[in-house]
């Protein structure tokens, strides 16, 4: 029951994260100020969006599983490229390493 709820944890943290890399990304790309600021803000807003509509547990527009499973690779795999495009290439594959080790545990823990 522990691992389970640590698992949701992670899971949360691993969101978290998402959110922080696209916004290190975004401030790293671009040589001019407003586009740093554009793809820093704009690019977490957006991953937010995405995840608030289809993924999230009380999401609006909840999608079948394997259509999630496959937006949230997507998703996770942006974030890590985004991470690996900003030289932080250890923190990428941790990223992705973390997040399929949790999406297996979930399902085989159903949750």
């Amino acid at each position: 029951m522990l691992l389970r709820s640590v698992n949701l944890v992670i899971r949360f943290l691993l969101e978290i994260c998402s959110l922080i890399s696209l916004g290190y990304w975004g401030f790293q790309v671009g040589n001019r100020f407003y586009t740093k600021l554009v793809f820093g803000i704009g690019s977490p807003l957006l991953l937010a969006l995405l995840w608030g509509t289809f993924i999230a547990p009380k999401a609006s527009l909840k999608m079948p599983e394997p259509y999630r499973f496959i937006l949230e690779l997507i998703i996770f795999g942006v974030t890590s490229s985004a991470l690996y495009v900003a030289d932080k290439t250890i923190l990428a594959i941790i990223l992705g390493m973390v997040f399929l080790i949790n999406r297996i545990l979930l399902i085989i823990w159903k949750q």
